[in-house]
């Protein structure tokens, strides 16, 4: 019989762990036993770190006291993230006996709020390097969704994503530069906030793309997600893109009757055209639900003629590329596994410089895009991705062309993710059922910048009134 504290919300564990009915090394152990098994079957594991855990908790036990929500929660972080003295591959295999002497900001932050570290989890070698065409580009293989382990966990952010998913961890960070947080918690059927840009620390994180980059949390429920990112958001001297945030931390949740006055953007054509047939069920369910709030619904679609895809690829190509430089020159280059992300990152090498600046200059229209779409609407609301999880052997732009219809003819927001990740805006993650087969999906909510209390606080009306955020998988 599963233990029900794998499933547990943070606020149930916080009740027991208060109530002395468990401790934080029977969490901690619990977890890395899920870990070591489920896990590696899962292939989201990169490490398990129980000396690391019995440090955070021999920290905690000096405090003799419990000091945030978060105190004796155990969780695991995506192996882009350093920790001291732990493995730190970046799932590529040029890395894999690295080690780094200090730990990341984010770490810093959770080990502060008491939360013990119990894993590195499994990523995309360099985080997809901004392309890459199979799952399987990681030292770990393709990492699988715990509901249909022939099936795909999302990337990069897919071992964070599947570790919450299977009840493994009760939280786990992840990062996007174009979707890596969106898909897995799509793909897995978990909660997650992709934060604005500038919202969290990135110092200590391998970088892929300096001005798109994004660390955020996968949780079981949007409230969970948001005390972590409570958690982890604010300036760090170590990063400038956190300066905006020096002094104003995020406001509170809105309640039920702020949120009635929220104007809902959408676009009818993603849920009946870009949609897959065997997800579109599943969505037309979520908007009536959605509907049940209340608010006013208004059409909102980005415009057709702006190439979010190009502008992308240009900027993240380029920076990748600088990013990695020094790895693409030397021998170790080889050694990754996924020939479309080297030949990305030797072309990203040859984008000339005002390519690169056009690039930036047109990333502006998107930016002025959003502002004015949210002139007539407070929140974009879209499917997280048309279906549900592809098999885990599929070439990735096989699954694309495949999945709903290629060109929606009616207005749609089609173009979302990389769209919202080059405006630097926030978003939040909530499944919404299942396909026809029996695989996740989710909606996403999308706001202006620093709009993640409004975004929350919808994800957390939509779980009052469904379940599915409480759906298990099934246990192996």
């Amino acid at each position: 019989m599963t233990n029900p504290l794998r499933f547990a919300t943070i606020p149930e564990l916080r009740a027991r762990l208060d109530k002395g009915e468990t401790t934080p090394t029977e969490l901690a152990r619990l977890a890395i036993d899920g870990l070591e098994t489920i896990g590696r079957d899962l292939n989201a594991v990169a490490a398990t770190l129980p000396d690391r855990a019995q440090s955070d908790i021999a920290r905690l036990d000096r405090r003799h006291a419990r000091s945030s929500a978060l105190t004796g929660i155990p969780w695991g972080a995506k192996d882009l993230i350093s920790v001291k003295g732990a493995p730190t591959t970046w799932g590529a295999p040029p890395y894999r006996d690295r080690t780094f002497d200090t730990d990341a900001t984010i770490v810093t932050r959770l080990a502060s709020a008491g939360a013990p570290l119990v894993a590195k989890l499994s990523t995309i070698e360099l985080a997809g390097g901004w392309v890459y065409r199979y799952p399987n580009a990681s030292l770990q293989g393709a990492t699988r969704t715990p509901w249909n382990i022939n099936h795909w966990a999302g990337g990069s952010s897919g071992g964070s994503a599947a570790a919450v998913a299977a009840g493994l961890v009760p939280f786990a960070i992840g990062s996007e530069t174009s979707g890596s947080i969106v898909t897995p918690a799509a793909f897995c059927g978990v909660s997650a906030i992709r934060p604005t840009v500038g919202l969290v620390s990135r110092h200590g994180v391998m970088p892929l793309s300096w001005t798109l980059d994004k660390l955020g949390p996968f949780a079981r429920t949007a409230r969970d997600a948001w005390t972590v990112l409570r958690t982890i958001e604010g300036y760090d001297p170590a990063d400038d893109s956190t300066r905006g945030r020096k002094h104003r931390g995020l406001a509170q949740l809105p309640g039920t009757d702020r949120l009635k006055s929220v104007r809902i953007g959408f676009a009818q054509a993603d849920f009946d055209e870009y949609a897959a047939p065997p997800a579109r069920e599943a969505f037309a369910t979520a908007l009536q639900d959605l509907r049940r709030l209340g608010a006013s619904w208004v059409h909102a679609s980005l415009p057709a003629e702006i190439p979010y895809g190009a502008i992308g690829s240009s900027i993240g190509a380029a920076e990748g590329a600088s990013a990695h430089g020094d790895l693409i020159e030397s021998d170790q280059f080889q050694l990754l596994v996924d020939a479309k992300q080297k030949a990305s990152l030797l072309a990203g090498r040859e984008i000339l410089a005002h390519v690169y600046i056009d690039a930036q200059r047109a990333r502006r229209q998107v930016i002025r895009a959003f502002e004015t779409l949210f002139q007539s609407c407070d929140v974009i609301v879209s499917v997280a991705q048309a279906d549900g999880a592809p098999p885990h052997n599929a070439p990735l732009d096989m699954v694309s062309s495949a999945s709903g219809t290629n060109t929606p003819g009616q207005p749609n927001n089609r173009a979302i993710v990389p769209a919202s990740n080059l405006a630097g805006l926030p978003a939040v993650v909530v499944p919404c059922g299942f396909t026809t087969s029996g695989l996740p999906v989710a909606i996403q909510f999308v706001g202006p910048a620093w709009s993640e209390p409004t975004l929350v606080a919808l994800g957390e009306w939509f779980q009052s009134q469904t379940d599915w955020h409480a759906r298990r998988p099934p246990q192996p």
